[in-house]
């Protein structure tokens, strides 16, 4: 598939103004400005005291140096991401009458942005235009990087197109920028549009231009764009780096295309661009997923002869293949391997052993691990209970997992809709509503939101406690609490129904979800069919039936195993065994 060519130039979908902008008329003509050396060449302190005995140092000097020497200060305490401190001896500047200059402003308004005051950054700008300063790139780019971290992308585009109509000179930064920000928030085609804007404008994209719009397209999906904007690069003379060879990498490992893969690396190492562990974890990964996990040590070999050490993420990974193959003996392998490396194991790498052998039903041996991740002075995270509880709950020790729910909350872990899910289901399965109905009123207290998952569960376990009149009730005020019931829900609710012999209040509910907006899908469908044969509605189920091949679905082993039982039973009718029988021709 061939990219289209676009040359339309972006402009923003909404015409407001950036909140707290106070956009003046800005200068004339706004040259591309470099910074003053002087600027550029900031001191380097160890330490924030340092920068800040040297800062107070000079403040009290008589006479103070110059602004630009402030600035220096200023830049290295920003490069140490002190934002607020930079903030603050701004201030003091101010009150000994230091003159800020653009450099000093510039440094503000970064400072700002990178503390989430947008509005504090416009300020800044429009102190700048009334000292007559002259705003450069880097103003710009910073306000237009300020927005796009916001989310605020239609904001940014119309920064953007107000400055070029002022007279600003975008450059490769500010197209960047703005590449990066639509590629975001998942607006691909619009930052292709501005590439091809860019050319038109005579500012030449870069590697990180290309590198930006060639990994959203990998993450789109969209890998014959992606290799058609890698080639383009190429024609142009632009060189690919590690990160352009790594999306592309990333993208063929998920399509599964192994020799592509290796086309790539070998076409890296003769590019002289050698694959890092990065490039080579991305390339283990897949193929631990995919159950090839001889193939996999086969890469790690490789890796190792090339020179490149594994790290904590490549044993890991292979520690999530061997599980993923409940070969725990081999999980442990390599755990033991990467602590013999000097790799020290991190929370995921326990988590991982503690899910495999969850999964393979030895608590045991994963409450073991807990212990001895607390002896290796790390902190089990929300994903380790939650892991650890499911686990316990699945091979019945309800109670057990309870009090580890307990443990968590006393270690500060704070459960997460996940744990609640876990006990509240596990309760309703172990009969246990009485306690599942006060999990739910903690979960509605707390500062969670319940989803209709929490929901579905609590239905589910009232209609199999044969409290269909709760189940209703809660059924009911869902759209009280935001939430609209899905196709799991009436599932829950027409068995619950049909279980009562209710009939026709589960048809009714049935004919409701199209207009609710919820698609009926086939296990829906097989669930009322059951529910009717069960309650002996022969004809009603036969028409559900072929409401149902009509709509695409089939019978389930389920349904098509009650039928097969009904047509057995030699006390059945036999012109509703004739109609039954049709169904299997």
């Amino acid at each position: 598939m061939k990219m289209m060519r676009m040359t339309m130039v972006i402009r923003p979908s909404s015409s407001s103004r950036p909140s707290g902008t106070q956009m003046r008329s800005l200068p004339p003509l706004f040259l591309s400005s470099s910074h003053n050396s002087l600027h550029s060449r900031s001191p380097h302190f160890n330490t924030l005291d340092d920068a800040l005995s040297s800062f107070n140092r000079m403040l009290h000097m008589h006479p103070p140096p110059s602004t630009v020497d402030f600035t220096k200060i200023l830049a290295s305490i920003a490069k140490m991401k002190h934002y607020s401190t930079v903030l603050s001896l701004s201030t003091q500047m101010d009150s000994f009458g230091i003159p800020p200059d653009v450099y000093t402003l510039n440094i503000l308004i970064n400072s700002f942005c990178h503390l989430r005051r947008l509005g504090f950054a416009f300020s800044v700008l429009a102190k700048l235009l009334k000292l007559g300063c002259q705003p450069d790139n880097t103003t710009f780019n910073t306000l237009i990087r300020g927005l796009c971290v916001e989310g605020k992308i239609g904001e940014a585009l119309h920064l953007f197109d107000k400055t070029i109509g002022e007279g600003f000179q975008p450059d490769v930064v500010t197209y960047g920028t703005l590449m990066n920000g639509l590629c975001k928030v998942g607006n691909t085609s619009a930052a292709i549009r501005l590439l091809r804007s860019m050319v038109q404008k005579n500012c030449q994209p870069n590697v990180i231009a290309y590198n930006t719009i060639i990994d959203s397209l990998c993450k789109d999906r969209q890998v014959t764009e992606a290799f058609n904007l890698f080639s383009e690069m190429i024609t142009k003379g632009i060189s690919p780096d590690i990160f352009t060879y790594n999306s592309l990498i990333h993208a063929l490992c998920n399509l599964c295309e192994w020799k592509h893969v290796t086309t790539l690396l070998n076409e890296m190492v003769n590019s002289k661009i050698m694959p890092n562990v990065v490039v080579f974890n991305t390339v283990v990964d897949a193929l631990c997923k995919e159950g090839m996990i001889a193939i996999a040590h086969d890469v790690v070999d490789m890796m190792i002869k090339r020179g490149v050490e594994p790290d904590v993420v490549t044993y890991t990974t292979l520690m999530d293949g061997h599980c993923l193959r409940s070969e725990m003996d081999g999980a442990v392998k390599e755990f033991d391997t990467m602590v013999r490396k000097g790799c020290v194991p991190n929370v995921r790498s326990y988590n991982i052993l503690i899910n495999g052998y969850c999964q393979i039903q030895r608590m045991d041996k994963a409450m073991g691990l807990l212990e001895q991740m607390s002896l290796q002075g790390l902190i089990a995270d929300t994903v380790t209970y939650n892991t650890l509880i499911h686990g316990l709950c699945h091979v019945g020790r309800l109670q057990h997992a309870i009090a580890l729910f307990h443990e968590m909350v006393a270690s500060g872990q704070i459960p997460d809709l996940v744990t609640y899910r876990i006990l509240l289901d596990y309760l309703c399965k172990n009969h246990h509503l009485a306690e599942a109905m006060v999990l739910l009123k903690a979960i509605e207290g707390s500062n969670l939101d319940a989803d209709i998952l929490v929901y579905n569960i609590a239905i589910d376990g009232m209609c199999r406690a044969g409290e269909l009149e709760a189940a209703r009730d809660l059924f009911s005020n869902l759209s009280s609490k935001g939430l609209q019931p899905d196709v799991r829900t009436y599932n829950i609710m027409i068995h619950g129904l049909c279980k009562r012999g209710l009939l026709d209040e589960a048809n009714k509910l049935f004919r409701k979800m199209d207009e609710n907006g919820c698609s009926r899908d086939g296990c829906i469908y097989n669930t009322i069919i059951r529910g009717f044969l069960r309650n002996n509605e022969t004809f009603g189920a036969t028409q559900l039936l072929q409401e149902m091949l009509a709509k695409g679905f089939s019978a389930d082993v389920s349904t098509t195993t009650l039928i097969v039982e009904m047509l057995s039973d030699d006390g059945l009718d036999q012109s509703v065994k004739q109609i039954l029988h049709g169904f299997f021709k």
